[in-house]
C-alpha cells in the first residue's frame, strides 16, 4: 500500500507581509481578516487529514517557530506524525530528503504530499481529490508538481510549460517541458495567450523513493547530509531536532533547482481549486471580503472617496480621503502605506531595516514565548511597562537581572510566584516587588490565563540582563533575548 504521507514546510518568514508578518512571527500564524477562523497553517494541516484517508502530517520547522507550531497542532486537535526542527535553513530540497528518508522507514512506497503552511486554497474537497489524482501518478516512479491555470499575466510566479499528456491518466497529467523563471509582463502575457503555461505552485506530490534517488544521482550531497541530519536527530520535548553540523554540510537548494527542473520523471497536473500563494499585499485583497467599493477594513477606518484600497488598523483609526489602490497597514510600532502595484517590494523595506539593526523586522511589541506572550506598553527613561500572559501551566525559567527591579500586579487570574526561597499564590488586584538580583519565578497553576502589569525600574532594561536556571522549555540564551 502507498500511504501519502503530508509534509507541510513552516520554515519562512514572509517578509512580503511585513508589518503583520516578523522574521519571529511570520504569516501563516496570522489570523489576517475579521472572522478568520483558523491561521494559514492550521489550515494547511486539516487540508488532508486522516479522515480522508492519510497519513498524520509531518511538519517541518526552524528552532525559533517550534512552539508556535505546537500551539497551531494543539489548537487545531490534528497529532502529528513528527515535527522536525531543522537547525539551520537549508531550503526545500534538503528539507523534503529528511521527510522522505523517515517516511520510507515506515512505508516503502511512500508517497508524500508536501505543501507550504502558508497558501490558501478555497475549494479542500477538490484539492483533496488532486492529491489522490496525483498519487496514482507518483506511484509509477514520477515526481509530480501541481499547476494552476493562470487566470492574469501574474509576474509574481514562476511557470511551467506543459508538454504532452502521461500515457494512462486520460489527459489529466502532463510531462513537464520546462520551468520558466518569473517573467516580464509582456512575456507573462504570451504565456497566458499561449494556454500551455501554469503558475508553479510550489505544491509536490513525489514518490519518496524516486526522489531520493534523484538526489542521488544529481545533489549526492543533499541526500548524505540529510540522512546524516536525521541518524543523528535527537528528541526535544516531542520535537525531532536534527543534528546541526550534519544538516549545515548540505547545500543551500529549492527542489525546483536541485532536482525538477533537471529530472526525467517530472510530471504536472493541473489543478483549480481557488489557490493563492498570498506572496504580497495585493493577493491578500485579491481574497479579502471587499466592501462595494472595492475596500477591505479591518479595525477602525473613515474612508471618503476611497477604492479599492487594503486597510489594516491594529489600534489607531485609520482615515483616508480621495486614494485608490493603496495598501495601509497600521501595527503599534510600524505603518506600511504602499501602492498596490509596488507591494511585492515591501521585502526590501524588510531588508533595509535588518541591515540597520531594527527591531521592527524581527518581533512586534508583542513578543510570544512558549509560556504565552509579553507585549511592551509603555518605555522611558529608567522604566518600561509590559503585559505579562501566562497560559494555563505556563511557567518561566527561574531568573535574576542585574539591572533591574520589576513590581508585578496581577490583573487577571491567580499566579504562582517564587521570589528567593518565598513561594506564594498572589491574585487578583494584588502585587509583588522584586529587587534586583533576587531570583524569582512565574508560574501559572490555574485553568484561566494569567495576565500581570509589569512595571521595570533601572539603568538597563534590555532582555538579555536575565540570568536564567531551570527553564523547562529548554532555549537557549538567545533565543530569550
Amino acid at each position: 500500500m502507498n500511504a501519502i504521507f503530508p509534509v507541510i514546510l513552516s520554515g519562512g518568514s514572509g517578509t512580503r507581509l511585513w508589518p503583520l508578518s516578523r522574521a519571529m512571527y511570520p504569516k501563516q500564524f496570522i489570523r489576517f481578516f475579521t472572522g478568520q477562523t483558523t491561521t494559514f497553517l492550521g489550515a494547511a494541516m486539516a487540508r488532508l487529514s486522516a479522515d480522508a484517508g492519510f497519513a498524520p502530517p509531518v511538519l517541518l520547522c526552524n528552532n525559533d517557530h517550534r512552539f508556535l507550531v505546537r500551539e497551531e497542532i494543539e489548537r487545531a486537535g490534528i497529532k502529528p506524525r513528527a515535527i522536525i526542527l531543522e537547525p539551520v535553513g537549508r531550503n526545500t530540497a534538503p528539507a523534503i530528503a529528511v521527510a522522505a528518508l523517515a517516511a520510507l522507514r515506515e512505508n516503502p512506497g511512500a508517497i508524500l504530499a508536501v505543501m507550504p503552511s502558508d497558501h490558501v486554497v478555497k475549494d479542500d474537497v477538490r484539492f483533496v481529490e488532486g492529491v489522490k489524482r496525483a498519487a496514482k501518478v507518483a506511484a509509477t516512479g514520477k515526481l509530480v508538481l501541481f499547476g494552476i491555470k493562470p487566470t492574469e499575466p501574474h509576474t509574481g510566479y514562476g511557470y511551467i510549460k506543459q508538454g504532452n499528456p502521461i500515457e494512462g491518466f486520460n489527459g489529466g497529467a502532463f510531462a513537464v517541458e520546462k520551468f520558466a523563471e518569473k517573467p516580464d509582463k509582456y512575456t507573462a502575457e504570451t504565456y497566458l495567450k499561449s494556454g500551455n503555461y501554469l503558475w508553479n505552485s510550489g505544491i509536490f506530490v513525489l514518490n519518496a523513493r524516486t526522489y531520493l534517488e534523484e538526489l542521488a544521482r544529481l545533489e549526492p550531497a543533499i541526500l548524505e547530509a540529510a540522512r546524516n541530519a536525521l541518524a543523528r536527530a535527537n528528541d526535544d520535548l516531542g520535537f525531532l531536532r536534527l543534528d546541526k553540523t550534519s544538516f549545515a554540510q548540505s547545500p543551500n537548494i529549492s527542489i525546483d533547482y536541485a532536482v525538477m527542473e533537471k529530472t526525467l520523471t517530472a510530471a504536472v497536473l493541473p489543478l483549480d481549486v481557488g489557490w493563492n500563494d498570498v506572496g504580497s499585499w495585493t493577493s491578500l485583497w485579491d481574497i479579502a471580503p471587499r466592501d462595494d467599493k472595492g475596500n477591505y477594513i479591518h479595525g477602525e477606518a473613515v474612508l471618503e472617496d476611497t477604492t479599492d484600497c487594503y486597510v489594516h488598523s491594529e489600534k489607531s483609526i485609520i482615515s483616508t480621503i480621495g486614494v485608490h489602490d493603496l495598501v495601509i497597514v497600521d501595527t503599534p510600532d510600524a505603518l506600511l502605506v504602499a501602492d498596490k502595484s509596488r507591494t511585492q517590494d515591501v521585502s526590501k523595506i524588510v531588508a533595509r531595516l535588518k541591515q540597520s539593526n531594527r527591531k521592527e523586522q524581527e518581533q512586534h511589541l508583542r513578543n510570544y514565548r512558549p509560556w504565552g506572550y509579553f507585549e511592551t506598553l509603555n518605555i522611558g527613561p529608567r522604566f518600561q511597562v509590559k503585559l505579562l500572559h501566562v497560559k494555563p501551566g505556563g511557567k518561566l525559567s527561574m531568573q535574576m537581572h542585574h539591572h533591574r527591579s520589576e513590581h508585578w500586579i496581577v490583573v487577571q487570574g491567580t499566579a504562582k510566584i517564587v521570589i528567593g526561597d518565598i513561594e506564594k499564590l498572589v491574585r487578583e488586584n494584588e502585587s509583588v516587588y522584586i529587587f534586583a538580583t533576587q531570583w524569582h519565578r512565574l508560574e501559572n497553576p490555574g485553568k484561566v490565563p494569567v495576565e500581570i502589569i509589569e512595571v521595570q525600574i533601572g539603568s538597563y532594561l534590555g532582555e538579555d540582563d536575565i540570568l536564567r536556571t531551570d527553564d523547562i522549555y529548554h532555549r537557549t540564551a538567545e533565543e530569550t533575548k
